[in-house]
């Protein structure tokens, strides 16, 4: 493995990017804000589960695929802007039931929730860039260990750390949208903002330059 003082550095340099706010926060907040906590934290599980296809990409180098077919790349970052742009335009569509709550909140959303999230993970381009330009800085080609092995240990630790900045995020809004929803009104208010928040995600992806 490698050394002592790379594996603090990258430990140290892996959570400060987990917890700056990024797309897959957001996107596990807007579940949970449209949908209920349970639905925001099936969603983050879906996010985890969908990273370990990209380690997995790093390790073997397919990412590297990114790099020298740009068409691939933009044509897969499209594919998961407009997928998002969908999922937030489905939100605002999503009937309310007569009690006042929305069939979201059912465990059947749930599980909707959390395919969406692994099919949202899986379509992000910049998370596979992300790994093949991040992990090769901590791995020490001298090692004990085989690169693609040092490749699949790294890239879980962190897709952990990230997760349970999901995680945090979840309950965060969820804990703030646990007073609010009180009424009908109210609770399609956190439809519609869930809603508008996977569709900013969409139209930032796809007008992203990179």
């Amino acid at each position: 493995m490698p050394s002592t003082e790379l594996l603090i550095a990258f430990f140290v340099t892996t959570a400060i990017f987990a917890y700056i706010p990024g797309p897959a926060m957001l996107y596990a907040a807007a579940q949970t804000m449209a949908r209920g906590r349970w639905s925001g934290l099936t969603a983050a599980l879906g996010i985890h589960l969908g990273g370990y296809v990209h380690v997995l990409a790093a390790a073997t180098g397919l990412s590297v695929l990114f790099h020298a077919v740009p068409p691939l790349y933009m044509a897969v970052k499209l594919v998961g802007a407009l997928y998002l742009i969908w999922l937030g335009i489905s939100l605002f569509r999503a009937k309310i039931q007569g009690n006042g709550t929305l069939p979201a909140i059912e465990r059947k959303s749930a599980r909707r929730a959390f395919f969406e999230s692994i099919t949202v993970e899986v379509l992000n381009p910049k998370t596979a860039i992300f790994f093949m330009a991040f992990l090769p800085q901590f791995i020490d080609a001298s090692a004990t260990f085989p690169v693609w092995l040092q490749f699949v240990v790294l890239g879980t630790v962190v897709n952990l750390m990230f997760s349970s900045a999901d995680i945090v995020c979840v309950f965060l809004a969820g804990a703030m949208i646990a007073r609010l929803r009180r009424s009908g009104r109210v609770q399609r208010l956190m439809q519609r903002a869930g809603g508008a928040v996977l569709v900013g995600l969409g139209v930032h992806v796809a007008l992203q330059k990179s």
